[in-house]
């Protein structure tokens, strides 16, 4: 009986010691997970190198979509790993690590969130307002707003976690766990920063965007001759607004469940072992992102092909057609 004890013990020679906890066909689900994290590392990855690289993809667009690769990048490189090795509730990493994991997971959706919310601004002036695009929306405006998502979800995820950040072993039951609870009302603002007020923004340009479009459709019917440059912009456009917009409707559908946990629970319990599955669909939003942008943009398959092919280490290659 005490070898047996032993065993299921994180820790097996501390008495307050957390006790594994075992799921069916736990290798099947470690491998399958396994592989999720080095296809999200990887996929992003090429889309960081991608952007970076060809200066044709230097564009205000793709610049937003670098933000939202990198804070994917992340997430699959810093925490993905981390929910492999607590798969068994066992924290192995200490308190200061386990500060700084859910201040990383805070960060990354906060930042994931304000990037697609920027997205939207992008696409609803591209189409609503063409003729001021280039003027109102430019690099250098760009790189500011995405500097401000990176530090007001710094900001927002510090003041979340600004108690346990202080104290990362307040919530422990047991020696090996590493569990944060959140406020209700802390929780709420959570909520509404990061779900609930980016989706009534979106959802609103998107609606904009979709009335203007069909708008200008049925305006280019009657003028077959004056159309086909426009005709061709308006569908670039649309075609960029449509991608995107799947990009978004995914991540709605990847982290509603876990804010719905979130509500649903008395108090957001985010380390609990129940809540593993709803961490892993969100996190799993970061790997569907650059498959999205596999089938619908044929600059990224053309960008692999150079990267895999090493053709970026050719003199010049910064300069190569890729749209």
């Amino acid at each position: 009986m005490e070898a047996l004890e032993e065993v299921e013990l994180c820790f097996p020679h501390i008495n307050t010691s957390c006790r594994r906890t075992t799921l069916p066909h736990s290798e099947l689900i470690y491998s399958g997970l396994s592989c999720v994290t080095l296809l999200t590392v990887v996929l992003n990855l090429l889309v960081i190198i991608s952007i970076s690289h060809f200066r044709q993809l230097h564009t205000t667009t793709n610049l937003l979509l670098l933000s939202l690769a990198v804070a994917d990048f992340c997430v699959g490189v810093l925490q993905m790993p981390v929910l492999l090795l607590h798969n068994q509730g066992c924290w192995y990493l200490g308190d200061r690590m386990c500060g700084v994991h859910y201040f990383l997971g805070f960060l990354v959706i906060s930042v994931s969130v304000g990037s697609m919310v920027l997205i939207s601004v992008d696409r609803y002036i591209a189409i609503c307002d063409p003729m001021f695009y280039t003027t109102r929306v430019t690099l250098k405006r760009v790189k500011l707003s995405v500097c401000l998502c990176w530090i007001f979800s710094t900001i927002h995820s510090s003041w979340i976690l600004r108690d346990f950040l202080k104290e990362p072993n307040r919530f422990n039951s047991c020696y090996g766990n590493c569990v944060v609870v959140v406020s209700f009302a802390e929780g709420l603002v959570d909520l509404v920063v990061t779900l609930l007020g980016p989706i009534l923004v979106i959802a609103v340009l998107y609606l904009r965007v979709f009335v203007v479009v069909v708008s200008q459709a049925r305006a280019m019917r009657g003028h077959a001759v004056e159309r086909s440059e426009s005709v061709k912009a308006t569908k670039s456009e649309l075609k960029a607004a449509r991608t995107l917009g799947i990009v978004i409707v995914v991540f709605l559908l990847c982290s509603c469940p876990y804010y719905c946990f979130a509500v649903a629970a008395e108090s957001n319990l985010v380390g609990a072992s129940y809540a593993a599955l709803q961490i892993w669909l969100l996190y799993f939003n970061s790997c569907l992102n650059p498959v999205i942008y596999v089938f619908f943009y044929p600059w990224f398959r053309k960008a692999i092909k150079h990267i895999v092919t090493l053709k970026i280490l050719q003199t010049g290659s910064r300069e190569g057609k890729v749209l």
